[in-house]
């Protein structure tokens, strides 16, 4: 995001770390082996190559995303038990 759209701070620097919520999964793998070896299937992605592509077409398209934001979510974390 640094690079794709500038802004004064840093978007790595605005993160901030929370605890994670209960039964959260802490990672997603997926094994394409035998996608691999018995389909020939090969990604055309990398994860890398991917992730650019998806932020550019969010950062091109808001005209889709930020009313959804507006009007459906507006920011708070999700997710977290109520007591």
């Amino acid at each position: 995001m640094d690079r794709l759209r500038p802004v004064n701070a840093s978007y790595h620097e605005q993160i901030s770390f929370v605890t994670d919520r209960p039964g959260h999964d802490h990672r997603y793998a997926i094994d394409a082996t035998k996608l691999e070896t018995d389909l020939g299937w090969r990604a055309q992605e990398t994860f890398d190559t991917g992730i650019e592509k998806t932020v550019r077409w969010y950062l091109a398209n808001a005209n889709w995303w930020e009313p959804l934001r507006d009007k459906v979510y507006n920011g708070e974390r999700l997710g977290l038990m109520k007591a």
